[in-house]
């Protein structure tokens, strides 16, 4: 049994007990939503971020974290189609961790991003581990009734897009792996950055270190009600699609050459041989969103929200078709290959 098949375990005992007739969306989607008594839908999100899992100490800096525990959860919100309003943190430090004045500085970062969004820390905890970091995020968003935009919704025929580009973030993981470390410290969004004098290679080293939830897009996307399904990639494009596609009782065909890669994720990889659309399809934590359009209003799409672009990679098919890829006349099943805890 794999997470997901637990997950889905503890799912059928949840509905099982489940007597709230506030509740819109439990377990399943990108977070949970319910109904509140001002009129608007309650969203909410929670990740854990665990030391050696899902990052090291020594290829990070705590503002680098404090700010991925908070985008990770915004990234949830943002598959919801819904706004983020507050957050709430938890964090478990070793000792010599906390001695260290690693908390301010991890903080630090996780209020820059939540300053950029208009967000407040409305609570949280903070406890002693025996040796490693752990970190629980929860991000709360509101969203209109009905505006919501759940895995469950694509048909066939809908269009599948993604936004921005895949394969980054793995690729910066491989970097990291390899001994690779940033050169220019931790981004500032806000500041004026000639980023034609930063290290290329700083960019793939971020987007695994410091990821940018796709706020904007998620937003435009659920107000407008222009996506139909939708999902953040972040155990991977396969896995990820895989999950709208059951929910949504509906298979998929992509197509290979449509994925959008960095060039610069191309040049690098193939200097070390990995294969660039491996790193797209089950990389993982680019933390893009995966959304399904119907035709009648793909041309209401805009090309960027944010600077960000969106790309087509395929539509929605029967159930029974289930998921597959095509590189030029080769078609064949994609199967889930992104991260998996057991």
């Amino acid at each position: 049994m794999n997470e997901f098949d637990f997950i889905n375990k503890i799912r059928g005992m949840a509905q099982e007990r489940c007597a709230s007739t506030d509740l819109v969306r439990g377990i399943g989607d990108d977070a949970a939503v319910f109904k509140s008594s001002s009129g608007t839908d309650v969203v909410v999100s929670t990740d854990l971020l665990i030391e050696d899992i899902d990052f090291r100490r020594d290829t990070t800096q705590p503002e680098l974290l404090g700010h991925k525990a908070l985008a990770v959860s915004l990234s949830d919100i943002a598959a919801m189609g819904a706004r983020p309003r507050w957050a709430m943190l938890s964090i478990g430090l070793p000792d010599d961790v906390w001695k260290s004045g690693f908390a301010d500085s991890f903080y630090a970062g996780f209020f820059q991003l939540a300053a950029r969004y208009g967000i407040t820390l409305i609570g949280g905890d903070v406890s002693r581990t025996p040796d490693k970091i752990v970190v629980d995020s929860i991000a709360i968003g509101e969203c209109p009734p009905g505006r919501e935009v759940f895995r469950s919704g694509a048909k066939p025929g809908d269009q599948i897009f993604v936004t921005g580009f895949l394969g980054d973030a793995a690729a910066g993981l491989r970097l990291l792996e390899r001994g690779v470390r940033l050169s220019s410290g931790v981004k500032e969004p806000d500041a004026n950055v000639d980023e034609a004098h930063e290290r290329p290679i700083d960019r793939l080293l971020l987007r695994q270190l410091q990821p940018e939830p796709r706020v904007g897009w998620g937003l435009l996307l659920g107000e407008q009600q222009l996506a139909t399904a939708m999902i953040d990639i972040s155990d991977g494009l396969s896995s990820d699609l895989n999950h709208l596609c059951a929910e949504s009782k509906a298979g998929a065909l992509i197509e290979a050459t449509q994925i959008p890669i960095d060039e610069l994720v191309t040049e690098l990889t193939g200097r070390r041989a990995l294969d660039p659309l491996m790193l797209a399809l089950h990389g993982g934590e680019d933390y893009e969103l995966l959304f399904s359009v119907a035709p009648k209003d793909v041309s209401r799409l805009p090309k960027r929200v944010d600077g960000i672009s969106v790309t087509r990679i395929g539509e929605i098919k029967e159930a029974l078709a289930g998921v597959q890829i095509a590189e030029g006349s080769k078609v064949w099943a994609l199967e889930p290959g992104g991260w998996k805890h057991f």
